[in-house]
């Protein structure tokens, strides 16, 4: 769970990217240059990057932080895992 200024922030950037992407759709119904959707397609990937950094960044700030102050070496385990996996699927 996001703390109230990381949901709002992330949810400013969705509909930013929302709008984006509905403006790249438009792009390529009006047959724009490809170069200028390919650059509006590499702002939205940026931006999208920005929205998993502020969601991992949540993660580990309440999810990864409570599981270490539980003191449960399982449930430690289990969301080091999650982070890990988080942080593979990302740099993809």
């Amino acid at each position: 769970m996001q703390d109230k200024q990381n949901k709002a922030a992330i949810q400013k950037r969705l509909a930013r990217l929302e709008g984006q992407i509905r403006g790249i759709s438009r792009m390529v119904e009006d047959d724009r240059y490809c170069v200028d959707v390919l650059a509006q397609t590499a702002a939205v990937r940026s931006a999208l990057r920005a929205v998993e950094r502020l969601l991992i960044e949540g993660h580990t700030n309440h999810c990864l932080e409570a599981a270490i102050l539980s003191g449960d070496p399982d449930e430690q385990r289990t969301k080091f895992r999650e982070m890990v996996a988080l942080l593979e699927k990302a740099r993809d």
